[in-house]
């Protein structure tokens, strides 16, 4: 091992120190920097690499480098670029960023995603602020679009009474449920102002 090591230094010394006037330390150094840049590197590409990959096949083009930003912020990348995939798919680009600090707010990311997706194809409009707004509210947004798209019929169970005259009263009712997208929304401009 001992030769192995020797044997760089010298291939270092004749070829770049002793010409360049580095010490070899320095020289050492210099190749240690180097292995550890490739080693982190590797990490990154192997750790990331087909998640990128994925992304870029999807024209959903998310960086290596906010990949590992999302983890240094502790961002599941999983999460966020298979939800910006679904959008661009759809022909709803979301940005990026604004999955990201839905995510770090406690939202559901899917959710949000996929009530942007339905409402679209119901022609509700919907955008991505209000859909972010609706679900930190803690409304399910993707229930709320299918309710305004298809309404809830709720029955009531039948109430029967007896009258003191012998005549028996039998009462139910029918309710239909829809959401108003709007109404759920504290941001929208009808209830701001």
């Amino acid at each position: 091992m001992n030769a192995l090591w020797m044997g760089l230094f010298q291939v270092g010394r004749s070829s770049r120190g002793a010409e360049a006037g580095l010490p070899d330390w320095l020289w050492l150094l210099g190749i240690a920097a180097a292995a550890l840049f490739v080693l982190v590197f590797l990490i990154i590409i192997f750790k990331y690499g087909l998640l990128y990959i994925q992304a870029a096949l999807s024209g959903a083009r998310v960086g290596l480098l906010e990949l590992v930003g999302m983890s240094l912020r502790k961002v599941a990348p999983m999460t966020i670029v298979t939800a910006r995939i679904m959008s661009v798919k759809a022909g709803i680009p979301v940005d990026t960023d604004k999955l990201e600090a839905h995510y770090l707010a406690g939202g559901h990311v899917d959710r949000v995603v996929n009530a942007l997706i339905s409402a679209d194809k119901a022609n509700i409009g919907l955008t991505f602020q209000q859909a972010a707004a609706i679900d930190l509210a803690g409304r399910d947004v993707l229930e709320a679009v299918r309710v305004s798209v298809n309404p809830k019929v709720i029955e009531t169970p039948r109430v029967a009474a007896m009258a003191k005259d012998g005549i028996q009263l039998i009462a139910a009712d029918v309710a239909l449920e829809k959401t108003v997208i709007e109404a759920l929304d504290s941001s929208t401009p009808a209830q701001r102002g």
